[in-house]
């Protein structure tokens, strides 16, 4: 009878064992790590904490991130900040320097302005080959690099002129910091405007077609 009875409370326990254990590895929602704020002279950025900040590697960089690639890219993308002490040339005439950074061939260009709190902004969104830069920049050699991204910003910081921000890499990492790179300057999106060719493309789609007699 004993035993029967201590039989089947230590069946209850490996019951109970069982009910618990799943429970207790349920694991909690890991929190979002909070941006780590950088301030480059005359603007702050808040980046993701595995955005490795690096040495600049010229006196016109006033910064430079590694972003960590994403699973299927090989290589890491690279943010990096410029400031000509005012000058750098206007919107069009780096946008063409841009777009010229990357082949005729498959190239797709988008162009965005909108405002932050850290001064008015315009935004090129290139997709393509991109024509890497590789070597001291006197060289001026470079690579191919299919499948490739470029964010590239110019934020007017009153009273102080143009911050240039370049984001370049692979497609696929580029796309996944691209969120967190518009939040770094401040950037809203949902308020961005359609800018020059691309602007003009989108008035033209919205135009109605001729009815037909």
């Amino acid at each position: 009878m004993k035993s029967h009875r201590a039989q089947a409370l230590a069946l209850l326990a490996v019951m109970a064992l069982v009910v618990v254990l799943p429970a207790a590895d349920k694991k909690k929602p890991a929190k979002e790590a909070k941006p780590r704020v950088v301030k480059l002279r005359d603007i702050t950025l808040s980046v993701p904490t595995d955005w490795k900040q690096e040495k600049p590697r010229s006196n016109l960089r006033a910064g430079q991130f590694s972003l960590p690639p994403v699973k299927g890219d090989k290589d890491a993308a690279e943010l990096a900040i410029f400031f000509f002490g005012g000058a750098g040339g206007g919107a069009d005439a780096n946008i063409r320097r841009w777009v010229g950074q990357f082949q005729s061939k498959g190239r797709v260009m988008k162009a965005y302005q909108g405002t932050s709190p850290q001064g008015a902004y315009l935004v090129l969104d290139l997709t393509g080959t991109y024509n890497k830069p590789i070597g001291p920049p006197i060289q001026r050699k470079t690579k191919p690099m299919p499948g490739a991204r470029m964010l590239a910003v110019i934020l007017a910081v009153k009273g102080k002129g143009n911050y240039f921000l370049k984001l370049t890499g692979p497609r696929k990492t580029v796309t996944a910091a691209e969120v967190a790179f518009r939040k770094s300057f401040g950037a809203d999106p949902k308020k961005e405007k359609a800018y020059g060719e691309n602007a003009k493309k989108k008035k033209s789609e919205k135009k109605p077609g001729k009815k037909k007699k």
